[in-house]
């Protein structure tokens, strides 16, 4: 149900979850929203000084997008260099919670845009620290109680992600609802 490495949940976890989450929206008229993260430029990096730095970068990325949210929010590892981002109990009116979603999600950019120091241990102890700068493709899809299923809120999400890496990466991109 987690991602043995950072700790997250995982992909098949949050599909679930997020079934749920659209059921509640449907019953309660509550207001959500999807924010799906792809990390710039990760595979140049495990390219260059191998996975076990990657690694380290992946876990570092959870601990920061972990930090941009509430606790009724849900992070997860989608697979590869991608997360997931389930905010709930949004506000109910649609300009407030895309404002919501919004500040969120430059949140996170901003925050996965700092410098890391990713330190590679051997026998207990710092032998190497990479330092590292990427940057993040952000989507983001509101989910509302009359819409789609939670398999089209996260297909939507991962089109506008897609939008922000064709666009120049480093962004944020809005699903509109349709």
């Amino acid at each position: 149900i987690t991602d043995p490495m950072t700790g997250l949940h995982n992909r098949r976890y949050f599909e679930k979850l997020m079934e749920q989450e659209v059921a509640l929206a449907v019953r309660h008229h509550e207001t959500g929203s999807i924010i799906l993260v792809d990390i710039d430029g990760f595979k140049p990096l495990n390219d260059r000084y191998g996975h076990e730095v990657g690694d380290l970068l992946l876990i570092e990325v959870a601990q920061r997008l972990t930090g941009c949210v509430r606790e009724v929010d849900t992070v997860a590892r989608f697979g590869g260099d991608e997360f997931v981002v389930m905010l709930s109990d949004l506000d109910i009116d649609k300009t407030a919670s895309i404002g919501q979603a919004g500040n969120i999600a430059e949140k996170i950019r901003a925050i996965l845009a700092e410098p890391y120091a990713l330190a590679i241990r051997k026998d207990g102890k710092v032998s190497t620290t990479v330092e590292h700068s990427c940057t993040s493709s952000i989507g983001v899809r509101l989910f509302v109680a009359h819409d789609v299923s939670a398999e089209e809120i996260i297909k939507r999400a991962d089109l506008a992600m897609y939008q922000a890496k064709r666009e120049g990466r480093n962004s944020i991109r809005f699903c509109d609802g349709e």
